[in-house]
């Protein structure tokens, strides 16, 4: 009998047993888990657990949880995660390289943005604001 005509056959008994060979990442990816290539990511990106937490409407402990805890991305956010930080999410995955980020074009404004984070909470969110206004009434710049 052979094994075609039997409900049941065991690896063994067939010849042809072919497996999906594994996708090979590159050696620096391999080491690097989704929680701190996600951390290294968001920190590029400028945003802290809080802002990237508020940008994908989620909570900041779970950010941090992703980030310190959990070994496996959570799938249903993976794609607001990735425009959040401006990645596709291959890249988010580790399975394609980052390219660097250009760096601003504007020096000047980056050390008044730096020097604004040293400010108290409270000055920076009347900054912030005053931002937001400056925004909504000449509409975002390209």
């Amino acid at each position: 009998m052979s094994f075609q005509n039997r409900p049941y056959t065991f690896a063994s008994e067939r010849k042809e047993v072919r497996f999906m060979p594994k996708k090979k990442t590159s050696q620096a990816n391999a080491k690097e888990k989704f929680g701190e290539r996600l951390a290294r990511l968001r920190q590029a990106a400028g945003y802290t657990q809080r802002s990237l937490s508020a940008a994908i409407g989620m909570s900041q402990r779970m950010i941090a949880y992703y980030e310190i805890q959990a070994e496996h991305p959570p799938t249903h956010l993976l794609s607001a995660i990735a425009d959040a930080l401006g990645v596709t999410t291959d890249q988010l995955l580790g399975r394609e390289p980052v390219s660097p980020r250009k760096a601003p074009r504007n020096e000047d404004l980056l050390r008044k943005l730096r020097q604004l984070e040293k400010l108290p909470p409270r000055a920076r969110r009347a900054v912030i604001e005053t931002i937001d206004a400056l925004i909504a009434k000449y509409g975002k710049a390209s």
